[in-house]
């Protein structure tokens, strides 16, 4: 039987869930380099822009770009791979393998989303 939290080091290639990890090495590496710094370029923009936003809309940014960060790091320094780790779940009811990165860019887009649901309301 697992617990609740399972520690397990794997190595990802792609995105979320292994997302793109069949592509060539070379457009793989290009594909998660480039484009998170296009959008964490982006997102760091726009949080320095909008310094008197929404406190949910600055925290969300925030931890998207700071997820987005750590792993961008992993990527170049491990040569294109992400280190994963964390398996939660209770019995056959688990998430995928993630790491705290991940963590932090999910919390960062339900910050974004709950933000956008007040705006509205």
């Amino acid at each position: 039987m697992q617990g609740v939290l399972v520690m397990r080091h794997v190595e990802n290639q792609g995105a979320f869930l292994s997302l793109g990890a069949w592509l060539p090495f070379l457009v793989r590496r290009a594909f998660f380099i480039a484009v998170p710094l296009a959008i964490l370029a982006g997102v760091v923009a726009h949080v320095a822009r909008k310094r008197d936003s929404r406190p949910l809309l600055a925290a969300g940014f925030s931890f998207v770009a700071v997820g987005g960060i750590g792993n961008l790091l992993d990527r170049i320094i491990h040569d294109g791979r992400v280190g994963d780790f964390l398996n939660i779940g209770v019995g056959v009811l688990r998430t995928g393998i993630f790491n705290v990165a991940d963590a932090c860019i999910m919390l960062g887009c339900l910050l974004l989303f709950i933000d956008a649901v007040r705006k509205t309301a």
